[in-house]
């Protein structure tokens, strides 16, 4: 029995030991170590960033660049591409998030869909955009949930009904 109280009693004294060399490590390692982005930067040859956003039916094609904050839809300005303010709120909202909000030019072009499904997809684009010109703004652009593509989109209708699920109206005679 005497071997193993001395065992165990050279186990704590190991345990004791590996704690304390943890602890040790951990100090050292934390100032050491830069924080550094998990992803690499994607810039293209003009220093661009590109990527896809999209909602509903709508396919919007981003570039961004560093630049005034000027944004292009379709070879138009956002004012008169998207007339409605809350469009172009939409449009602005990464920008807010990640307080880059004049820092960047934007390029676009968007297809299919209506204006509202568009805005959602520049608005996606931008998100995606700006986290790989920026990869230290990932975190702050996926909490405010705007990397996730909304993946609803209207159903279709089906034969023997008004609209997707609406039926024809009754009548008795």
């Amino acid at each position: 029995m005497s071997d193993n109280r001395q065992s165990l009693s050279d186990l704590k004294d190991i345990a004791g030991a590996a704690v304390e060399a943890a602890a040790e490590a951990a100090e050292v390692a934390v100032p050491a170590q830069p924080a550094a982005p998990l992803r690499e930067r994607e810039v293209d040859a003009q220093g661009r960033s590109y990527a896809t956003g999209r909602r509903k039916d709508a396919v919007a094609r981003v570039w961004i660049k560093p630049g005034t904050g000027k944004i292009t839809v379709n070879g138009r300005d956002q004012e008169v591409y998207f007339a409605r303010p809350t469009l172009r709120l939409v449009i602005n909202q990464p920008f807010g998030v990640s307080d880059r909000e004049g820092q960047y030019d934007v390029v676009a072009t968007v297809k299919g869909g209506g204006l509202s499904g568009q805005a959602g997809a520049v608005k996606h684009g931008i998100a995606q955009a700006l986290s790989k010109f920026e990869p230290a703004l990932r975190s702050a652009v996926k909490s405010a949930g705007f990397l996730t593509r909304d993946s609803r989109v209207v159903e279709r209708k089906k034969y023997g009904k008004a609209k997707a699920r609406r039926s024809f109206q009754f009548s008795k005679r």
